[in-house]
């Protein structure tokens, strides 16, 4: 491996700037990544196998130590960022002496806990599949299908922009080619946990952690199998309810239809609230909802439909929304009810009126709504329909005061972000990405949360995301997997920008 690694770094002063067009840089960078799979999925392989739960400190420091060997390996400058009680972030630079910008690419190294009795394999020893979902020793094949997927607690998710960035610098290394602009290799270790101290970094290291513009590597690329770009991320916001009814649980028989039903209450609370289709019925709640820009409503054009295969997919005759294009409707605030809990069902059931009844559910934002905007509308309607709003369980006496009352609990949340489409910025990564051959879909939001907003303070930096997992990745779930085309694409792709984007 380590013959054909040059360090980076001492080749700047030797390289010129990438006079070639996108389209050769991906050729030349192709053709490098066909001699040297094997290597790239050795490095990847012996990266997927460190667990990195975020809470597990012990791995977390192993794949920080790793992370920091393969940037040192490079010749590239390596910082690691601590706050008490949080997981590293660890900080690589390539500097351009000639270029005054600095374009972070993120990627986070944590993933999601695993169930391992759910996995068809150890999550943390990756296994080969072919398209059948037989294992494949790909160390000895002879080549290597581009079908494969590689089987890993975060394959997907997202360890895989990790190696694509770094094979793109090695094989821009072997071509002697050099970046256009600085560039920062953020890599962050509590993305999944919520990423809870992320505001703390940006706020200890300015420095590091305030580049020129973003662009964040995380999540799949689009279901028809196109590579994308994300201009916005939906904001977030959960919520419990809790309803209630008797203080113990009552004959159904005896006391039914004269003591109040938690349960009843509770899915009436919930229909005013949100109808069938999707539409929220929270008096307000659109009012100051923008509508999409000339240059977004084009994008939203020109997505390809998936939708029907979607429906296949997941075995459903119709959608909600109106029937109106899933990524139309990415643009509207949703409301999702995540859970129902009370009592019990099927042979557990027995004939009670229950004391609670408990719900959750996220609101997921769009500009410019905020948590503290929605908590208003929300806590407003839920007054209007007669409750009173508790933030502790009842005592006898708020019982038997009120007769409609319900504990609300906020959850954490953050607002939404977006960055236009027409940027120079946004234009200039669409067009080196056509002309290197991987035209891409352009969303002017994604559907998931990110909290993008703090990426982009205090000076509304450019933020943009250039996934490059697949889309059926099972990220989160079991059996998370990369299909290798998706990375090897990456790896083009990060090259074509390395050597063309931002130059001043």
């Amino acid at each position: 491996m380590s013959r054909r690694i040059l360090p980076f770094i001492s080749l700047l002063g030797l390289a010129t700037f990438c006079s070639a067009e996108p389209a050769t840089v991906g050729k030349q960078t192709r053709a490098w990544r066909a001699q040297h799979e094997k290597e790239i999925l050795a490095e990847f392989a012996d990266l997927l196998a460190i667990p990195n739960i975020a809470g597990d400190r012990p791995n977390i420091e192993r794949n920080v130590k790793a992370i920091r060997a393969l940037l040192e390996k490079r010749g590239i400058a390596v910082q690691v960022l601590t706050i008490d009680g949080a997981s590293p972030i660890v900080v690589g630079d390539v500097r351009v002496p000639e270029s005054h910008r600095t374009i972070a690419f993120y990627a986070h190294y944590d993933g999601q806990p695993v169930d391992a009795s759910r996995w068809t394999s150890d999550p943390w020893k990756p296994v080969m599949r072919d398209g059948n979902a037989r294992e494949v020793e790909w160390r000895a094949a002879k080549s290597i299908d581009p079908e494969w997927r590689l089987y890993a607690r975060s394959s997907g998710d997202d360890k895989t922009p990790i190696i694509g960035m770094l094979a793109a610098l090695d094989a821009l290394h072997a071509a002697g080619m050099k970046p256009a602009v600085n560039l920062r290799f953020i890599f962050e270790g509590e993305e999944e946990a919520g990423s809870p101290h992320l505001a703390d970094y940006l706020t200890k290291y300015p420095e590091q952690l305030r580049p020129t513009a973003w662009i964040l590597c995380d999540g799949p690329v689009h279901q028809s199998r196109r590579m994308e770009l994300s201009f916005g991320a939906r904001g977030t916001l959960g919520l419990d309810l809790t309803t209630f009814g008797p203080v113990k649980g009552l004959h159904d028989g005896h006391y039914g239809n004269w003591v109040p039903n938690p349960i009843v209450r509770l899915t009436h609370l919930l229909d005013s609230m949100r109808d069938e289709n999707g539409k929220i019925l929270i008096a307000g709640f659109y009012d100051d909802v923008k509508a999409p820009t000339e240059s977004e409503r084009a994008a939203l054009a020109r997505i390809p439909d998936v939708e029907p295969a979607l429906r296949r997919e997941f075995q459903i005759a119709a959608t909600e929304g109106d029937a109106k294009p899933l990524n139309d409707l990415l643009m509207l605030p949703a409301l999702n009810v995540r859970g129902i809990e009370s009592g019990h069902v099927g042979a557990d059931a027995s004939n009670t009126i229950q004391t609670e009844a408990h719900a959750s559910i996220d609101f997921r934002l769009v500009p410019p709504e905020t948590p503290e905007s929605v908590k208003a509308l929300v806590e407003r309607h839920i007054e209007s329909q007669g409750y009173k709003i508790v933030r502790e369980p009842p005592d006898s006496s708020m019982r038997l005061q009120h007769p409609k009352i319900v504990k609300v609990a906020w959850g954490s949340g953050y607002p939404p972000g977006r960055t236009a489409l027409d940027l120079p910025l946004s234009l200039e990564i669409a067009e080196i990405m056509t002309k290197a051959g991987h035209e891409p879909i352009r969303l002017p939001t994604a559907g998931g949360s990110i909290p993008m907003y703090l990426f982009q303070q205090p000076n509304n930096t450019p933020v943009i995301g250039l996934p490059i997992a697949n889309h059926d990745d099972n990220q989160h779930a079991a059996d998370e997997n990369i299909r290798l085309q998706n990375l090897w694409d990456g790896i083009e792709v990060f090259a074509c920008l390395f050597t063309h984007l931002g130059a001043d």
